[in-house]
């Protein structure tokens, strides 16, 4: 896929090291150049893009951001018509240990009535920067999931197939709304990464008897 990830921190850092290796056609992009451009020449198969530029041939656009500079950096890059953007967003607390929205809205959301005409698909915001970066393989052969939740198919599949790309387990969670639980879950496995001292090599999952 040709994709355009906005963030250079820990999440965008991961998540180019992965969609890179993957074969995809990476342009990042940021409110500092110099990482960008840094964070490109890293991995090779990306290249570093100003915001204007940064959509060029890209059908998918990930944002890495701070919940607070999505909407502000996905329309520094023009109109979003058609396109797929993938929210890892969640809105902690300066803390971390908390969310700012819960229950009766979402990020992901608040992100689509902002951006109309984008189609937004939550995925990827439950797991750590570290598992994204080191890949899905845990112990005795497990596969860390990666959840996705949207209200366009289309967008969907796109993250559903980006998903089985990096090697992880998608699991469809449903409509965009149920963003309202994907997001408290990252709070708890934060809480429990940080919290109570589990670390960051962790992620949710369930499991089944069948």
């Amino acid at each position: 896929m040709n994709i355009t990830l906005i963030g250079t921190g820990n999440m965008g850092s991961a998540l180019a090291k992965q969609l890179t290796r993957a074969g995809h056609a990476v342009r990042i992009t940021a409110r500092d150049p110099a990482k960008a451009q840094a964070l490109a020449a890293a991995n090779p198969g990306a290249v570093a893009a100003t915001p204007a530029d940064a959509l060029a041939g890209s059908n998918v656009v990930i944002v890495a951001t701070g919940y607070a500079d999505a909407v502000p950096a996905l329309r520094s890059l023009g109109s979003l018509a058609g396109k797929v953007v993938i929210d890892i967003t969640n809105p902690l607390t300066a803390d971390f240990m908390g969310l700012t929205l819960g229950y009766d809205t979402s990020a992901a959301e608040e992100i689509a009535k902002a951006l109309p005409e984008a189609e937004v698909v939550k995925a990827f915001n439950t797991l750590f920067a570290q598992v994204l970066a080191d890949g899905p393989q845990f112990a005795d052969g497990q596969v860390a999931p990666a959840f996705f939740a949207g209200d366009s198919e289309r967008a969907k599949q796109t993250a559903k197939a980006l998903i089985e790309s990096l090697g992880f387990t998608p699991v469809d969670a449903g409509p965009l709304k149920n963003a309202r639980y994907l997001e408290p879950l990252a709070a708890l496995n934060i809480y429990l990464g940080y919290g109570a001292g589990l670390g960051t090599a962790i992620a949710p999952t369930w499991i089944s008897k069948a």
